[in-house]
């Protein structure tokens, strides 16, 4: 497959580029950056058009991490971990997903999240044969880790589903990942 050469913008199309991609859906500062690193034709334009943006209200990454994390909450009910790596892969700076998550996440209890997010899973299945195998149980627990929860309240949960709640002691949780 032949890759498209894409004309190198000015700095007026590259501003016409970003209104573009920004009325497409909410980006971060850095979406946008990269998006118009690829594009410029001048590096230098980029830092003033992120300028220009960020003065006529169009970029905020506050505003822009508030509502990706409200949004990954009240649609997928991920749990914190989840959405903090979903926001730092949107480019969003550490420190403001960190900050941002806390505050989206501070009144939700989370083993009430876990439930209701195995529940959904799971809701075709009859309660008391929802984890009547090991292997299905260590499969839900891998999942909630995915989604974002943290192991010791998974545990917790899980025991209240699980035909055989002690195997659950032997999990062990994942090693936590560095802070950046």
């Amino acid at each position: 497959m032949q890759e498209r050469k894409v004309r190198p913008l000015d700095r007026d199309r590259l501003w016409a580029y970003a209104l573009k991609a920004l009325g497409g859906r909410a980006h971060s500062t850095g979406e946008i950056r990269e998006k118009l690193r690829r594009r410029a034709e001048r590096a230098g334009d980029i830092d003033e058009i992120l300028a220009r943006l960020k003065d006529a209200g169009y970029l905020d990454d506050r505003r822009y991490a508030e509502a990706f994390a409200a949004a990954r909450l009240t649609g997928e009910k991920f749990g914190r971990t989840r959405v903090i790596q979903d926001l730092r892969r949107h480019r969003v700076a550490p420190a403001l997903a960190d900050r941002t998550v806390r505050k989206v996440y501070e009144e939700v209890d989370e083993e009430a999240l876990i439930e209701e997010w195995v529940r959904r899973k799971y809701r075709l299945a009859a309660r008391e044969g929802l984890f009547q195998e090991d292997k299905d149980l260590a499969a839900a627990y891998r999942r909630l880790l995915r989604a974002g929860f943290a192991s010791g309240q998974i545990i917790g949960v899980l025991k209240r589903f699980a035909r055989n709640p002690e195997l659950l002691d032997s999990f062990e949780p994942p090693e936590e990942a560095p802070q950046e």
